[in-house]
C-alpha cells in the first residue's frame, strides 16, 4: 500500500511510469536492459514481459502493485493470454540471469523504489526462511 496524497503527484500515469522505472532500474543492477513499450503497461525485455503492473487506487492510496517474474515457472503461461496481450510472451529474470535469487532482486527493487519515490528504507529481521537475511519496510522521508 502506498499513499500518493502527501508527497507525490496525484497522477496515475505518473505513478505507473514511476513503478516501471523502479523495475527497469532494479533489472539494470543484474545487467538486464529492459524498457517499457508505449501503450503496454509493464516492463519488457525484447518481446517478453517480465513485470506486470496492476493497481487499485482509492482516495489516492494505492493497493496491489506489480509482479516481477524472478524465478517463475512459465509453463502455465502457455495456456493463457497474459494481461490480454496477444502475440507477446511472458519472461522470467532467471532466463537471463540463471543464478539470480529473489532476496537480491527484492533488495534491488527496494533501493530503486526508495530512489524513485523519495522514501527511506529501513530493515527488520525477517521471520521467513527464504528471506532470512533482511526484510525491508518503507517510511516517508
Amino acid at each position: 500500500m502506498h499513499t500518493m496524497r502527501a508527497n507525490h503527484r496525484q497522477d496515475l500515469h505518473w505513478y505507473l511510469r514511476t513503478l516501471e522505472e523502479v523495475v527497469i532500474g532494479a533489472l539494470g543492477e543484474f545487467g538486464v536492459q529492459s524498457t517499457r513499450i508505449n501503450g503496454l503497461t509493464g516492463v519488457w525485455v525484447g518481446e517478453r514481459k517480465l513485470c506486470a503492473i496492476g493497481v487499485k487506487v482509492s482516495r489516492w492510496v494505492t493497493m496491489h502493485g506489480f509482479a516481477l517474474n524472478v524465478r517463475t515457472d512459465l509453463a502455465d503461461f502457455r495456456h493463457i493470454v497474459p494481461c490480454g496481450i496477444r502475440g507477446r510472451q511472458v519472461g522470467s529474470l532467471h532466463e537471463l540471469v540463471p543464478d539470480v535469487q529473489v532476496p537480491h532482486v527484492r533488495d534491488a527493487v527496494l533501493v530503486h523504489f526508495a530512489r524513485q519515490f523519495g522514501v527511506e528504507a529501513w530493515r527488520l529481521p525477517s521471520p521467513g526462511p527464504e528471506d532470512a537475511d533482511l526484510q525491508s519496510l518503507f517510511r516517508a522521508s
